[in-house]
């Protein structure tokens, strides 16, 4: 009998990540990458949902005064309980074509530090959009099996997953995690950091979308040599007149901008090697550090983290997949990873 439900329902891992959720579907890989947003519309005081996602990104920032556009994953984690089930619904659903008896299994990753009462609301959330079971998995081991690590070997691997919400340094043998933290400092504190500088140094108010575009066009971790780099047109609001204007900035500029934020990762990754035991510490000098996610992409980060430890620090292949793919790999192995996976409560 077991067999048969197998059959028909789609197992799902699901990355809910604060800037994109990712789903892969067991047997077919990842089907889905969308942005974790959420429009709704306010009508006598109940939520309409009107776009998910892609579509919703667009009116980030830019919504009517009827119409409100959110991220309900904040650090990683649910900040809006009713917006985040309906978003997870919205997906499991583009996903899940028939709506059949089947209730697929669905594996989540949670980030390291989250506390009980998140990862309660996650696994409620995602039961409640229709789960036969919920499983949750760290979010350092997805990354790691995501970038192909030897995690179940007895050596010590050491991986950085920086995501939009969290940074979680981490480092793994036989399987599961010896050390790990999340430091809740990701891809949004750089693009707040972007605005800020921008705010206090040229007087420029940015939104949230043309931060982002900043950060990928142009965002750098260290200084460039000749203190310049490449050049951006920016557009926004001048603050001491109040009208728009476009500005030019460049990678001196954003490298100056994101120097806390950098600093703070680099922070985490010499703590935990601070706190590692000798021999995986050993292991590490070996096989270097993984990044992962989509901070990894952030130029030079790699570099930057090099020269602040000296060891050897490679980027994932499918930086931004890692996560999602790692989940769904527990998924398709999930006797060896048993351990892992936590189903209860």
């Amino acid at each position: 009998m077991l067999g048969l439900t197998g059959l028909f329902s789609s197992d799902m891992a699901i990355d809910l990540g604060t800037a994109n959720t990712l789903v892969y579907v067991k047997g077919r890989g990842i089907i889905l990458n969308e942005p974790s947003v959420v429009a709704y519309h306010v009508k006598d005081g109940r939520k309409q949902v009107l776009a998910v996602g892609e579509d919703a990104k667009l009116m980030l920032g830019r919504t009517p005064g009827s119409i409100e556009a959110i991220r309900p994953m904040r650090d990683g984690v649910i900040a809006d309980f009713d917006v985040a089930e309906e978003m997870i619904k919205h997906f499991i659903r583009k996903v899940h074509k028939r709506s059949t008896f089947s209730k697929p299994k669905i594996i989540v990753c949670v980030p390291y530090g989250a506390t009980p009462v998140e990862k309660r609301a996650i696994r409620q959330s995602v039961l409640s959009a229709g789960a036969r079971r919920a499983g949750l998995i760290a979010e350092p081991i997805a990354a790691a099996i995501g970038a192909g690590m030897p995690i179940t070997d007895p050596t010590g691997s050491m991986v950085v997953d920086i995501g939009g919400g969290t940074t979680e340094v981490a480092v793994l043998s036989l399987g599961d995690i010896v050390y790990a933290r999340s430091v809740r400092v990701g891809g949004d504190r750089m693009d707040e950091a972007i605005i800020s500088y921008l705010r206090r140094h040229q007087n420029l108010l940015i939104g949230e979308s043309t931060a982002e575009r900043i950060k990928c066009t142009i965002g750098t971790a260290r200084m460039p040599d000749d203190g310049r780099g490449k050049v951006m047109q920016i557009r926004g609001r001048d603050l001491l007149n109040g009208v728009p204007k476009e500005i030019e900035i460049t990678q001196g500029q954003v490298a100056e901008a994101l120097s806390e934020t950098v600093q703070t990762i680099c922070e985490a990754v010499m703590i935990a090697l601070e706190t590692t035991p000798p021999d995986l510490a050993a292991d590490i000098v070996d096989r270097g550090v993984m990044l992962t996610g989509g901070g990894a992409l952030l130029g030079d980060l790699d570099l930057a983290l090099r020269e602040q430890t000296g060891l050897i620090i490679t980027v994932a292949d499918q930086s931004l997949n890692c996560v999602a793919l790692g989940t769904g790999k527990a998924l398709e192995y999930e006797k060896q990873l048993r351990h892992a996976i936590d189903y209860e409560s």
